[in-house]
């Protein structure tokens, strides 16, 4: 943990945010080793922050030992070079329970996941959101997606709220979305609250979620291809209209096409990528499954093809 607020270090981020899978070995158990390799590569690679433990990261998966032990291991391997933030979730009770694991482990922040199977109103919401923030010094990032959808007076609430400093969407709705900025500029003027885009592969909808002020997101694509996920990145924040295009077109959306294909796709397939890359990180813990042969054989192509755009770019680039 370092001294720094979260909300500043992640205010002036200069890249994709990482969302490192969570490495198990042949036996199954966590293979530290494997998962600290793996976020080495990707803060050397230039990752504006690490979050542990969160979607991509099988939260769902790891008991409360092997919680502190891979928020301590990216804690101890990024060594305050970026800021490691560690999912929270489940009820109130369990995660305020993880929420000081991560504490205990160094953390600098929380990202909080939706409740555990529950269809809450917005009061009940509020006020889960309230007790995990207050429930250690951890600087809270609330994660809105599938259960935990929010109203734009809720997002006000939590905007007010001591220790929650953003909201990272999952959801989808930009309509919604836009009323939520709205509202928190309106209501709470000259507070800097911060927006993440949170969608599965975000750099698809990037362009749009730009257009109502939204910069900072998670890139799934950063876990195995951080060269593709940062050319992208500096292509749409420089104007470079052509790459993003290509991109865009030849690499993100067949990418999405693919993900589609199969359910638990979002952690699964990235998992396998991240093993084509050469680090083995071990397979997808049940429930969720292992994609077959022909959709590896296609996410093989798939980032062949991305690098390949890289290539003919940077050589249009160079003259």
């Amino acid at each position: 943990m370092t001294s720094a607020p979260l909300a500043a270090r992640l205010t002036r981020v200069a890249g994709p945010l990482f969302f490192p899978v969570t490495a198990y070995g042949p036996d199954g158990a966590i293979d530290v080793d494997a998962f600290r390799a793996h976020v080495r590569t990707g803060v050397d690679a230039g990752a504006a922050a690490v979050f542990a433990c969160c979607g991509t990261g099988e939260f769902h998966a790891l008991t409360p030992e092997e919680f502190r032990l891979v928020v301590a291991a990216a804690v101890e391997e990024t060594a305050g070079e970026v800021p490691v933030v560690a999912g929270a979730g489940y009820g109130t009770a369990l995660a305020i329970q993880y929420a000081k694991l991560a504490e205990d482990a160094g953390a600098d922040g929380l990202l909080a996941m939706p409740p555990y199977l529950v269809l809450a109103d917005q009061a009940g919401l509020l006020s889960h959101y309230a007790a995990l923030a207050a429930a250690t010094g951890l600087e809270t990032i609330v994660y809105q997606r599938d259960n935990a959808v929010f109203t734009p007076e809720t997002v006000v609430a939590l905007a007010g709220t001591p220790g929650i400093i953003g909201l990272k969407d999952g959801y989808g709705d930009l309509d919604l979305m836009q009323r939520i900025v709205s509202a928190v500029r309106t209501e709470r003027p000259g507070q800097d609250f911060l927006y993440f885009n949170g969608l599965p592969t975000a750099e698809l909808t990037g362009l749009a979620y730009r257009g109502i002020g939204v910069t900072l997101y998670s890139s799934a694509v950063f876990a195995f291809a951080p060269d593709i996920a940062l050319a992208f990145y500096r292509a749409l924040d420089s104007g470079d209209d052509d790459l993003a295009g290509a991109l865009l077109d030849h690499f993100y959306r067949p990418l999405v096409e693919l993900r589609a294909k199969g359910r638990g796709y979002a952690v699964s397939l990235v998992k396998a990528a991240v093993r084509l890359g050469g680090l083995d990180v071990g397979e997808v813990r049940t429930p969720l499954t292992e994609p077959p042969a022909a959709h590896i054989e296609e996410l093989t192509e798939i980032i062949a093809r991305g690098r390949a755009l890289l290539e003919k770019y940077g050589q249009e680039q160079c003259g």
